[in-house]
Formats: C-alpha cells, structure tokens, sequence
C-alpha cells in the first residue's frame, strides 16, 4: 500500500510514523526544505510539547476553535499517550509550574531527532521542495500532483498546515471541502492613542482583560509594550475573541482589572483601609496590593489626584475615579501585531467535514487530514502540538483500517 502525508511539520511527521508497517510505502511531501520548523521554533527553541490539564473534558476548554470535535479525538490519544510516546523513544520530560510540558534537554532538537530517527527506521521516504499543486481523487486511488511528478496514492494524508491566506488552500480545490476563511489567532492588541504605552516593560502577574460588549475575557500575566498589550492574558483573550475581533476591524474597547484576585468592592475597601490608617502619606508613594510602582503613579495622576496629594485628603469623587482605573481601565486597541514564527490561524478545513473518530473525510474515503489544517487551535504552542499529535496519530492509524 502507498501512503502520501502532505507536510513535514509535526502532524505530518506523526500521521506518517503511525500510517507505517509492513507492506506500506510512506512518503512525506514537503513544500520547503525543511522539516519540522515550528517544532524548532517553538517555546523559544525548547519545544512546549504538551500541555496539562490531563482531563480530557478540561482540556478541551484551551481550544477556542474544535472543542468538541477534538473532545472525540482525545479519547484516542491525549496527553498521557504523547509523554508515553516520546519517553519510549528516549525523551525525557519534565513539566514547569504553569502546566507546559518540555523535554529535560530544552532542546526542540530532542523532539525532533526523535521524529526524524522514527521516521528512518520506519524507511519513510522524504521528499523536500516538493510542493503540491493539486489531489483527485480517482479510479486507482488519489492522484497528487506536483511539478516534480505525479504519485497515485491508497491513502493520503494532509497534514500542511494553517495559511495565513485562503490562496493557500488552493490545492484542495479539487476535493470539493468547505475552508473557513483563515484569520490571526493569539496576537497582541495595538494601542496607538493611548499614555500608557509609556509604561513599555511593566507587567502584571495577574490582570483580567475583557472585551467591551461580549462576555469575552481572560486574566493571567500582562505586559505593556511600546505598541500596547501583550502577555499571557491578551494572547489567550485574542484568541477566543479572533472572529470578533476580525469582524470588528481591531477597533475595540479593552477593560481591565490590574489584579483578577479583586472586585471593585475590594479596591476601594483597601483605599479606604489605607486613608483612615496611613491619612498622611501621600497616594503616589504607596501602590496598593504590590502594583508596580511606575503603575500606581499613573493610575492615580489619571484619576485627578496631584502629586503631593495625601490619602488623608483626598475627596470620595477622587476614590471613585482611583477605582474605576484599578478596576475597569479602559483601553482603546486599534489594530493587532502578530509574530510570524509563532503565527496560528484560525480558520481551515471545516470540522463538520471531518470524522473525528479517523480523520478521514467525509466525502473521499481514503483522504485524512491532520493538524492545522483543519478549523482548529490552542490558546499556546502547547496546545496546538497536543492536537497535532493526537490527530495525526488518528490519520495513521486509521490507513489501517
């Protein structure tokens, strides 16, 4: 039997190692030449594998796009079977506070040695620079075409990936399946009218951003850079919020909470605390719940208060206003800024179209797809590979059947 996989990336990689076996001819159609380049990349070249929690049912909840399609396909493989699965090929891993997953080398080359070696044993056939311009399906199987050749294929697999742009599906064409127009996930929120980009390089450890108008919010670690926001709680926030976002041409109101752990009933408790015991030192000088001090100053001078203005003295309007920035400061985004190493879409192949049970298509038995390709995507890097791994394991496994 002769089994095409679309992509060296890591979906491709492991829908081709599990689509092996006696009597199979796997071949690994890549457009570049290289191989496994977000795996490098990823997790600042330490490669994030995985990522807890273990549960399946709270796993899901990390993927803003494909929860319950990959809710079907984590029952055959999740992040117990990943960490088996590298360990027994020699790669030792070990898991960080927040929950990320790595290899003990922090190396990605540890991840992807073990790939490529697999690979070889298994005498799967590689082919660089090898880009598809289109499959049909036909009477002898499924026709791939490149400008290099032609293969007639049993099984295929396409595993190629997310395009920033709908051009770069153009090759399914024939297939006839439905593609959601792509668009950026996880990108930081531009602030070009706003102060507080004087504050570049302060960070929070526990803000709660939300989007004005919807019920979309996020809290975690945030950074404010020369351009705006960023950190943990606005990547994740803009992931779930990337279709609105998009509709809404990056123009929106940001509305965030400095400390998550806090209502509004809290900050101006702790403000009031603070006057009636410490009236005469002056606001600027004693940031409360450890709010950085270059912050603190900010928000209070936004509020109306002076300088050399003393708790003691200032006026319940005064307190109002301290509590609207400590506890709903808007922010104007106009625009977004995406990495391109760290670039996820949201957007592909439509998920109605896909069995989650094989990853086998629903109008051509015999065609898979695997990874990003499909209308899928995590809130970080480790998520994303955990779905890669999971349904290219499904699509190789299910050329068996």
């Amino acid at each position: 039997m002769k089994i095409g996989v679309i992509g060296g990336g890591a979906a491709g990689f492991f829908a081709a190692i599990h689509a092996a076996g006696p009597d199979r001819e796997v071949h690994i159609f890549e457009k570049t030449s290289k191989l496994l380049s977000k795996v490098r990349i990823s997790g600042g070249g330490r490669c994030n594998v995985t990522h807890r929690p273990m549960e399946i049912s709270k796993l899901v909840k990390f993927y803003p796009r494909g929860e319950k399609f990959l809710k079907r396909v984590f029952r055959h493989f999740s992040i117990p079977d990943t960490m088996n699965w590298f360990q027994s090929k020699g790669v030792l891993l070990k898991e960080e506070s927040d929950g990320r997953i790595f290899p003990q080398s922090d190396s990605s080359e540890s991840i992807i040695h073990a790939l490529t070696h697999e690979a070889n044993q298994l005498g799967i056939k590689i082919h660089l620079n090898f880009p598809i311009q289109s499959i049909e399906p036909c009477a002898e199987g499924i026709k791939v075409v490149s400008s290099k050749s032609t293969f007639i294929l049993d099984r295929l697999i396409i595993a190629t990936g997310g395009s920033p742009k709908i051009d770069g599906y153009h090759f399914l064409s024939k297939l006839k399946h439905k593609v959601v127009s792509p668009i950026p996930s996880l990108f930081t929120f531009n602030t070009p009218q706003e102060p507080i980009r004087e504050l570049m390089g302060i960070s929070v450890p526990n803000a709660l951003v939300r989007l004005e108008g919807t019920k979309l919010s996020y809290q975690g670690p945030m950074l404010i850079t020369h351009w705006g926001v960023s950190g943990p709680a606005v990547l994740k926030l803009s992931a779930f919020g990337a279709k609105w976002l998009h509709d809404h041409k990056y123009k929106a109101n940001a509305i965030i909470n400095w400390n998550a752990e806090l209502k509004e009933q809290n900050w101006e408790q702790s403000i009031r605390n603070f006057k009636s015991l410490h009236g005469g030192r002056k606001v600027k000088n004693y940031p409360l719940h450890d709010l950085p001090t270059r912050l603190w100053e900010f928000l209070v001078q936004n509020s109306g208060i002076e300088a050399d203005e003393t708790y003691g003295n200032i006026s319940k309007k005064q307190i109002n206003r301290l509590v609207q920035n400590l506890f709903c400061y808007i922010l104007k985004i106009e625009g977004k800024t995406t990495f391109k190493e760290e670039f996820v879409t949201a957007g592909g192949v439509d998920l109605q179209e896909v069995n989650p049970e094989t990853m086998e298509s629903i109008f051509h038995p015999k065609v898979f797809f695997a990874g990003e390709i499909l209308n899928l995507d995590g809130i970080t890097g480790g998520f994303n590979f955990q779905a890669a791994w999971s349904t290219g394991y499904l699509a190789g496994k299910s050329t068996h059947i």
